[in-house]
């Protein structure tokens, strides 16, 4: 039985950068990344009453980010919990 996406992503993010093998990809220059954009995947727009302390740490660490934080921290509950 094949694992599911979940799994799959639960082990890779336990990884260490020293555990992966580059050998096989090829070396890229500046030229190649210069029209790249980073494709995005559509969000939800929700309304989430959080703690004021909660939201006071996220915004005060991560002012730009916390957000997309919040949503990585959550993701990653949702992967480790899915059972």
């Amino acid at each position: 039985m094949p694992m599911s996406r979940e799994e799959q992503l639960k082990i890779r993010g336990q990884m260490k950068e020293s555990d992966i093998d580059y050998s096989d990809i090829p070396a890229t220059e500046t030229e190649f990344w210069k029209e790249a954009t980073v494709n995005n995947p559509i969000k939800v727009s929700v309304t989430l009453k959080l703690d004021p302390s909660v939201f006071a740490w996220y915004k005060q660490q991560f002012p730009q980010e916390y957000q997309s934080l919040i949503n990585a921290v959550l993701e990653k509950y949702m992967i480790e919990n899915n059972s």
